[in-house]
């Protein structure tokens, strides 16, 4: 059970790795251009700064030629980068000659439990199905999770199920209860995972109590 966080603000990303509990990124070129940064530069300077076990950078291509071409300068930055490859033919192809490399990949943008057997053919280290996504689309994006992991059970696939497009704290523990080994996570959604109302009145009582004890 991994949480990754899906963001590309370095501060965000440093309060929270010192918590501990952070153990990759997730970026894409929206996100990267939000913050006004290189996006080679980003995954570089995450790479040298922090010890995570994967940090995905997304190549683009009209075709698995071209992403293979555009993943090469991330693939030079560091073991722990891993290449995010769109859930199309080409992207799959792509993905089947990197891992056949060695190369860790993310394969993004799944809406079925379909194309994450494609994926899982295609030797994906990663499938993320985009679970707030699905929602928007009035079908249930942690009950792909859940079909996901049955369909890679019952076939004992190593494709890991990372979780993305996550917008609250309910469905973080859903994905994790039906099957999936990372999330990703906004830091907002992060951040509430620590939160309940019951906790902060037992420490209000607390708080009290340690004041009314005698030395």
């Amino acid at each position: 059970m991994q949480i990754f966080l899906d963001t590309a603000d370095y501060k965000e990303i440093k309060d929270r790795y010192e918590t501990g509990l952070v153990s990759g990124i997730t970026t894409n070129p929206t996100l990267v251009r939000k913050s006004g940064v290189s996006y080679h530069e980003f995954i570089t300077r995450l790479s040298k700064d922090f010890d995570f076990v994967s940090i995905s950078a997304e190549v683009n291509g009209n075709n698995a030629d071209d992403m293979l071409q555009n993943a090469q300068q991330y693939i030079a930055i560091g073991e722990e980068v891993t290449i995010k490859l769109p859930l199309t033919k080409e992207g799959l192809i792509a993905c089947k000659i990197l891992t056949e490399q060695g190369v860790k990949t993310n394969v993004t943008l799944c809406f079925s439990a379909a194309q994450a057997a494609m994926a899982a053919l295609a030797g994906a280290t990663y499938i993320s199905p985009f679970v707030g996504r699905c929602n928007d689309n009035s079908f249930s994006g942690v009950e792909l999770v859940r079909a996901i992991s049955g369909l890679y059970g019952v076939q004992r696939c190593q494709t890991k199920i990372l979780a993305a497009s996550l917008r609250d704290v309910h469905h973080v523990s859903r994905c994790f209860l039906y099957g999936a080994s990372v999330v990703t996570l906004p830091t907002k959604v992060f951040d509430k995972m620590y939160d309940h109302v019951l906790t902060d009145a037992g420490l209000a009582i607390f708080e009290e109590d340690f004041k009314q004890l005698k030395e």
